[in-house]
């Protein structure tokens, strides 16, 4: 029972090439986005892990691969950085910034509105991306609320660029002709069905998204779609009392709904109410751009694809096994001095279980020892015969704590002071790494 308990504990880690998985923070029909950790760098990250039969069932191959592909044009502070992808046999695994702020929609929907000094900042960095993404030929097409961003500093992050398009898909017009985006926010001439200019499309839903960080609602809303429609295409919004009369002025130059009259975004940058507290956005220049990952990922060869690893924890003891191993609660209790226990030793650690496995191992080594190893346990034998044959301990890594270890060695087969006396050459070897260990609990107990 109590070994059953233990086995049941044990957790195992994922790891995704040099990413360690931890909790899922999104799902959705054809994705997962689950929280990660790089093991070089220790920066936190968020894996989009994507099912490649499911992706090739509905036809989103190409789709999903322009998506990454924008992403990966796109180096701007305010725009969610993709950093790699990888795939396997079965899966796409795209590594994105980890943002931690949240979406605004939920701000807004949380206070209402925003003063107008906020909202003019969020609107700078938005215009600033979206300018960006216009220069390097990407077009969002799906700008909203729901997908921008917040970080720790909060600073916004343009997010989902599914149905983005790039210069390569305009025609020979110079117009995009897919009708696409959420309808609140949508631009009448995509409506219409006749052609659209990307950059003025994108620009319309900023407007969109300005009045509802100053208002707390949409300036265009009705349940009816046909009515919703007519709304947009006749700009038929009214600005709250409260808007500034500068804020009022760009919103209806943002939202007109003749595209060839509408502002532009560098006539919007000389804007007096736009301008007003700017700061330029600072680009960190260390990042390299490449698409040859993204053809590593979606193709078939082996050779590749990333590993997918699982790693085992530590089991892990609670208080209830703490206790039947010990008669009270001092850690020191934990070490017997009874002679039943001379055949299992116990010390504990406040390193990392692998490390404490690693080097158990390399000072076992040289003292004539075959190992075998299989998560954080160890079954160590000595080649060389003694007394009453090979040496032969085990040894398993529990977690009491995040950060502290028992560590316990019980002699399998062979000789009781053989295993005595390599418990000692073992331990004075693993000065740095243990915390506490049978000899000092045993000395404490003889001087108290």
């Amino acid at each position: 029972m109590y070994k059953a308990k233990r086995a049941a504990s044990l957790k195992v880690r994922r790891r995704i090439g040099k990413y360690e998985l931890g909790r899922t923070i999104g799902e959705g029909t054809f994705a997962k986005v689950r929280f990660a950790k790089n093991m070089e760098s220790g920066d936190p990250v968020a894996i989009k892990i994507l099912d490649k039969a499911k992706v090739q069932k509905h036809g989103l191959v190409e789709q999903i691969r322009r998506e990454i592909c924008t992403m990966k044009l796109i180096q701007h502070p305010n725009v969610v950085r993709l950093h790699e992808v990888m795939g396997s046999k079965a899966r796409i695994f795209i590594v994105l910034e980890y943002v931690t702020g949240g979406e605004l929609h939920d701000i807004i929907v949380a206070r209402g509105s925003l003063k107008e000094d906020e909202a003019r900042r969020y609107f700078q960095q938005l215009i600033n991306a979206v300018d960006y993404c216009h220069s390097r030929g990407v077009y969002h097409r799906d700008l909203k609320l729901e997908n921008l961003l917040l970080d720790s500093a909060g600073n916004l992050k343009i997010s989902d660029f599914g149905l983005s398009a790039i210069s390569e898909q305009v025609k020979d017009d110079g117009l995009l002709y897919t009708s696409c985006g959420t309808p609140n926010y949508v631009a009448p001439e995509v409506i219409e069905d006749k052609g659209y200019d990307g950059t003025l499309a994108d620009l319309w839903s900023c407007g969109v998204i300005l009045f509802v960080m100053l208002a707390g609602y949409l300036p265009f809303e009705d349940d009816n779609i046909a009515s919703l429609y007519k709304m947009i295409s006749g700009a038929q919004f009214t600005c709250p009392s409260w808007f500034s009369d500068g804020a009022k002025r760009l919103i209806a130059r943002i939202l007109d709904p003749n595209p060839s009259t509408r502002i532009t975004i560098p006539q919007l940058l000389k804007d007096p109410w736009f301008k007003k507290g700017y700061k330029p956005p600072v680009f960190d220049e260390k990042y390299q751009t490449s698409l040859d990952d993204v053809d590593a990922a979606f193709g078939d060869s082996e050779e590749k694809h990333v590993k997918e690893e699982m790693e085992g924890q530590p089991a892990s003891m609670n208080a209830f096994e703490l206790i039947s191993l010990n008669r009270g609660l001092n850690l020191e209790n934990l070490f017997e001095t009874d002679k039943k226990y001379k055949r299992e030793k116990r010390f504990t650690s406040q390193c990392p279980p692998k490390e404490i496995i690693n080097r158990i191992e390399a000072a076992a080594k040289p003292l004539g020892f075959d190992i075998q190893k299989k998560n954080y346990k160890m079954q160590m034998e000595n080649i060389e015969a003694g007394r009453k044959g090979n040496l032969n301990v085990a040894t398993e890594v529990f977690q009491v704590a995040p950060s502290l270890h028992v560590v316990v060695l019980k002699k399998a087969r062979g000789d009781t002071l053989e295993f005595q006396k390599f418990y000692r050459t073992l331990s004075a070897q693993l000065k740095d790494v243990v915390w506490v260990c049978e000899g000092e609990a045993e000395e404490k107990s003889s001087t108290a």
